[in-house]
């Protein structure tokens, strides 16, 4: 099992997360989190349908992201997280409620302290940069 200083270099992180089976739980609970609780129901209306495809979406970038296989661009294309979202409005709010769910998620996962901790400190990255290129883009409106 990979140790906290070893995150974030080859798949550690993605192994120390259980692989894509880990990380595909980790993301059905998110999302099972974020249609059952009223202070997520924003973000969920974000998603069409009961959010199969972007269930799947997410938990194929995180392999990849996580240094795993690149399942989202094997099966998507090219990836641009900002991009990706420019049809949403997203405020500190909703920034908020996503990550705020994902620790959540994380809460329910048998993974080590250190990953939950990593893990979420990671993923505020590039919920910042959707806030960031948000921000940008309807300010030009």
């Amino acid at each position: 099992m990979p140790d906290e200083h070893s995150y974030g270099h080859a798949d550690a992180t993605f192994r120390a997360a259980g692989g894509e089976a880990g990380i595909r739980k980790l993301v059905n609970d998110f999302y099972e989190i974020m249609a059952t609780r009223p202070q997520y129901q924003t973000i969920w209306n974000w998603h069409p349908g009961d959010g199969d495809v972007s269930r799947d979406k997410l938990a194929a970038f995180l392999c990849g992201w996580m240094g795993g296989p690149r399942r989202y661009s094997q099966k998507y294309g090219a990836i641009n997280i900002p991009g990706a979202h420019s049809h949403l409005v997203v405020t500190e709010k909703e920034r908020d409620q996503w990550l705020n769910c994902m620790t959540e998620a994380l809460a329910r996962q048998d993974y080590p302290a250190s990953l939950k901790t990593y893990l979420a400190e990671q993923l505020a990255v590039p919920a910042g940069r959707i806030l960031e290129a948000s921000r940008k883009r309807h300010q030009r409106v």
